[in-house]
């Protein structure tokens, strides 16, 4: 786990050993433990490569690894064709023979940021072909996978990872983000003459060149419908990400206007004909299969555990491993708790700790600490955050930090592929209408509302009408129609959406090969609308602390099967999340196997806001208004007093107006008007 960085100039610009450094400052609280940095200079059609360590790191020290190796010059000019620079993380090999940049027969050149958790037996089979390896990592093992199969070498990792490699012979930059877009990647153009790669939107921030402005429509999808991360565009006008899955590949000594991305990962098209039971052991199987290799590593492994079913799985069966192999250590975890009882996760993260060998952390986020925190959580995340809920993360992590624990497993991944939020239930709903199937209807209707009636007040007329709206919003006629009956919610007044140059609009997502809705709409939560905003979070909230962030559920041979199963194996009775729940019997804590409500690691939002604190936020809202250029006005002040005031149902729209202005001031984001 690390961060990268590179810059490639364009128009024979020279770059300044101090640019690509100050972009390494930035990054160092994903590499605290080494440093290291690569030109690449053209020399009579051949590749010169001069190298630099970092001016403090323990590992790059090996006279053998690193004869005469110096470090980086303050303020150097250098007419290299490219640069790398690498911050490391060490979590496997943790000699300096994991340092980076890494070459591979001298030819190939990397800088990574993951983790590739089958490559012992990747490094396995590329012996049997004649490679050779000096180091214990996996940073190696993906350069000969590189050297043996070319771009093809991807479909070969199970892990998540961000890297870019450079061929020397071949001139050809390279660069992959896996499949779900676990681990970061964005790239800029400078109006200076060069292009700049980073693990995270602030390395640009001290860039010659930058000056940020707003993207209006990325702006509109986060202040209107919450999204972000749906698209390759950012927040920042100018500022693009590969998404997951994608990669590029180009000539670095071609002339270059515009780096074309292509999609290397699409899910097989196939359907599955599994009976449940045959489903959810499959499932099981595969589960242990991925949590397994996700232990592999050589610091401390611990767990993040909010009490819900995917924690609780995570964290059961690592017990059962550790069980299995005679080992008596205690399994550490790490959960948020609440002091509101209606947000609070504690009794059930308490049926997994009692009935198991585990040594607990907890703690309790509060109000006073997240308003202490926001500027630097802001900074960290790089784009505004939907709601506080991150906070209860972002502590969690602070947490295994102090306890001195590197690599946290994490239960993030599987609501959107197994159908387990309480809006799939809905959609289910649509598919049986969609499909006529009146009598199955009808049964789920009248589970659905009795299991989750008093929970999210759903009534039979509520799901009728959200599955009504839901198709709806499925073509371009019942869009038109939602937009014109509710002309308000798209286009508020709280909102001058003449300053992001947008009409108001519903986003389209990429539809997969699925026939039915459920399976279709696991897709776009997965690829689009929601997995990868969260990831996105969770990447940065570890990070910030120098933890890793692990997600057995994101194994993409659990996601490929699971989309081949039909809506049914997902959702039963008015129970989401099927195949895991049977997959998980006698292996969870039946309390929490059986739970249908759902909270995750959850702050009490609306009671700090309505409650505790309407004036602290209403102040964070003027200022948030006043610091958005216009593109809020003071009708959200308006609207905030008739939440306050119980005139105005509560929602999440409050916390991302006060963000987004926020977010503005701290980066210094103009308007696009």
């Amino acid at each position: 786990m690390c961060g990268i960085a590179a810059i490639l100039p364009i128009n024979n610009t020279c770059i300044n050993t101090r640019t690509i450094k100050s972009m390494s400052n930035l990054l160092k609280h994903r590499g605290p433990d080494d440093e290291g940095f690569s030109f690449f200079v053209e020399d009579k059609n051949k590749w010169k490569t001069i190298h630099y360590k970092g001016s403090s790191e323990p590992n790059n020290n090996d006279p053998i690894l690193f004869p005469e190796r110096e470090c980086i010059p303050e303020n150097e000019i250098i007419s290299s064709s490219l640069s790398f620079c690498h911050r490391r993380l060490s979590i496997l090999d943790l000699s300096s023979h994991g340092h980076q940049p890494m070459s591979y027969r001298n030819r190939y050149w990397i800088i990574f940021n993951g983790e590739i958790y089958n490559f012992v037996e990747l490094r396995i089979e590329l012996e049997k072909k004649g490679h050779n390896f000096t180091s214990f990592t996996d940073t190696e093992v993906i350069l000969a996978s590189y050297a043996e199969w070319g771009y093809d070498c991807l479909h070969k990792f199970i892990g998540m990872w961000a890297f870019l490699i450079f061929d020397t012979k071949t001139s050809i930059l390279f660069g992959s983000r896996d499949r779900f877009g676990i681990k970061p990647l964005y790239y800029w153009y400078s109006s200076k003459g060069f292009i700049a790669f980073a693990s995270e939107i602030k390395g640009f921030t001290q860039l010659p060149g930058w000056s940020p402005v707003v993207n209006g429509k990325r702006a509109y999808d986060f202040l209107i419908h919450a999204l972000s991360d749906h698209t390759h565009e950012t927040m920042f006008d100018g500022v693009f990400q590969i998404r997951g899955g994608e990669f590029f590949a180009f000539d670095i000594k071609q002339p270059i206007e515009k780096i074309i991305v292509n999609k290397w990962y699409h899910l097989p098209d196939n359907k599955n004909s599994d009976s449940y039971e045959t489903g959810y052991e499959k499932y099981k199987n595969l589960l242990s299969e991925s949590v397994k290799i996700h232990l592999r590593s050589d610091v401390p492994v611990g767990s993040c555990l909010s009490g819900g079913l995917d924690s609780s799985s995570i964290v059961c069966l690592i017990h059962n491993m550790l069980s299995a192999t005679g080992d008596e250590s205690k399994q550490k975890t790490f959960s948020a708790g609440s002091l509101q009882k209606q947000w609070d996760e504690m009794p059930y993260i308490k049926e997994t700790v009692n009935s198991h060998n585990i040594e607990p952390h907890y703690i309790y986020p509060e109000l006073n600490q997240l308003l202490t925190d926001l500027p630097k959580i802001i900074w960290h995340q790089d784009e505004p955050f939907t709601s506080t809920s991150i906070f209860a993360q972002w502590c969690v992590f602070k947490l295994a930090k102090e306890q001195n624990v590197t690599v946290l497993l994490d239960g993030q991944g599987s609501d959107e592929y197994i159908a387990g939020y309480p809006d799939f239930l809905n959609i289910y709903i649509a598919e049986l209408f969609h499909r006529l199937s009146l009598k199955r209807l009808i049964h789920e209707l009248c589970c659905i509302e009795n299991l989750y009636g008093r929970i999210y007040g759903y009534s039979k007329t509520e799901i009728m009408k959200n599955s009504l709206s839901f198709l709806l919003k499925r073509n371009r006629l019942g869009k038109k129609i939602l937009l014109n009956l509710q002309s308000e919610t798209f286009a508020p007044p709280w909102l001058d959406i003449s300053r992001l140059h947008v009409n108001p609009n519903i986003p389209i997502f990429e539809k997969n090969q699925g026939e039915d809705l459920v399976t279709s709409h696991c897709y776009e939560q997965t690829f689009f609308s929601h997995l990868p905003f969260l990831l996105h979070y969770e990447d940065r909230n570890s990070m910030a602390y120098s933890r890793e962030s692990r997600v057995p559920f994101l194994d993409h041979r659990l996601v490929e099967y699971v989309l081949t199963l039909p809506p049914n194996h997902k959702i039963r009775n008015g129970t989401s999340k099927m195949i895991l729940r049977g997959a998980m019997k006698n292996i969870i804590p039946e309390k929490v196997r059986i739970r249908t409500d759902k909270l995750g690691f959850a702050t009490p939002e609306e009671f700090w806001i309505k409650t505790e604190a309407p004036e602290k936020f209403r102040n964070l809202l003027q200022h948030a208004v006043t610091c958005s250029s216009g593109i809020l006005t003071n009708e959200a002040l308006q609207y905030y007093d008739k939440v306050i005031a119980g005139e105005a149902p509560f929602t999440f729209t409050i916390w991302r107006m006060i963000i987004f202005g926020t977010w503005m001031e701290q980066f210094h984001v103009a308007s696009s008007t």
